[in-house]
């Protein structure tokens, strides 16, 4: 489909295979002769996401290669030469959305696995919002047949002269009782719907935050919207609250930053941090599938005139919506430079203290101590 000229059919089309259909491999009758039920190439959940990405990396990996250390192809080896699949731009594409290295052609069966449970639970939350919104929808439309239907009888009843003066003056008298009575929630309703719909901060399956806490967009109805705190603790919200307060949304930011603080001690070596910088920015440029390349080592302010503090400001080739995948490649730059301190013989020192001594306590008893004491006869 070109995302530049969609047509209504097609994007109808798409929608239902999104919301009703399941993620499907291609048909292994091409591969082999053997019959095979077409649920065993369905993904409904992530296991068998796992199950079917193990599959494609066995059905494409080359068999009987030796990559690097003259073994034989096994599950902590990669998928070589996918220009014998496509073309040579679908190839790169394909390598740089699936984390790969362009350079050595490969792509790991963990990238693979990641890549294709990633895939299907963007696809769920993308099935979950569309249910969503057409349940809305559909809410929505009840709401005005009901104020049409209204609508259509008086106005049938003043074409047929059933109505008269006094009676219409009596339906307003009423209708500004009752707009007296639901007037507030005629409001809430409509500022409910302009987030909703105009406003849209949000869909389901994304990753928020609301007054300093982090939550999962889980349901996403009229008037209300269902979060999931950390702890998986259910929290409603009104929207018309909701659209009061400011929103982060993780999902839809770019790839987002990071920056990891720590301190070193006042008298260590010119040379010693020059060689840390370094050690920590080649680090970060080799692993290019984590972090962009040129890292930023600073130096913040001083501490108590005996300590430096430092920081590390890196880009995350991700967004934030993963957090666990975040902090684990986190970690890895942070052991990654205990290590390097280690190694420099970089440590923590308190700064040196001078005390004087003024004035001593007055003995409490007048007896001399001695070594040791008879024992009574």
């Amino acid at each position: 489909m070109n995302p530049k000229n969609i047509s209504a059919w097609n994007m109808k089309r798409l929608v239902k295979i999104v919301r009703h259909g399941v993620i499907s491999t291609l048909d292994e009758q091409i591969l082999d002769t053997t019959q095979e039920d077409e649920s065993t190439t369905q993904i409904r959940s992530e296991f068998e996401a796992k199950v079917a990405a193990r599959k494609i990396f066995q059905n494409v990996a080359r068999p009987r290669s030796k990559p690097h250390g003259g073994n034989m192809l096994q599950s902590s080896s990669s998928i070589c030469k996918m220009m014998r699949f496509l073309r040579e731009d679908e190839a790169l594409k394909t390598m740089s959305v699936m984390d790969g290295s362009s350079e050595s052609e490969r792509i790991s069966k963990s990238t693979l696995k990641n890549w294709v449970v990633n895939a299907f639970r963007e696809r769920r939350a993308l099935a979950l919002t569309l249910n969503d919104t057409k349940t809305a929808v559909n809410k929505l439309h009840h709401m005005v047949n009901v104020l049409v239907g209204i609508t259509i009888v008086v106005i049938c009843l003043v074409i047929l002269e059933i109505a008269t003066s006094k009676f219409l003056l009596f339906v307003s008298s009423q209708i500004v009782v009752v707009a007296f009575i639901f007037g507030n929630t005629c409001k809430t309703i409509f500022e409910a719907l302009i987030f909703l719909f105009v406003m849209h901060p949000y869909d389901v399956g994304d990753r928020c935050e609301i007054d300093g806490v982090q939550m999962i967009v889980e349901e996403m109805n009229i008037l209300t919207t269902v979060f999931l705190r950390y702890d998986n603790q259910k929290i409603i919200f009104p929207n018309s609250t909701l659209s009061t307060k400011p929103i982060s949304n993780y999902y839809r930011s770019p790839d987002m930053g990071d920056a990891v603080e720590f301190h070193v001690h006042i008298a260590t070596p010119a040379d010693k941090i020059a060689i840390m910088k370094q050690k920590i920015t080649s680090y970060i440029e080799i692993k290019k599938d984590h972090w962009y390349a040129s890292p930023t080592v600073v130096l913040m302010e001083l501490e108590g005139l005996n300590m430096m503090k430092m920081a590390v400001w890196l880009r995350h080739r991700m967004n934030h919506q993963n957090m666990g995948e975040k902090w684990q490649r986190r970690a890895l730059l942070v052991e990654q430079m205990v290590t390097i301190f280690k190694e420099l013989d970089i440590e923590y020192r308190l700064h040196p203290l001078d005390i004087n001594i003024r004035t001593m306590p007055t003995a409490s008893s007048a007896r001399l101590p001695s070594t040791w004491e008879a024992s009574p006869s």
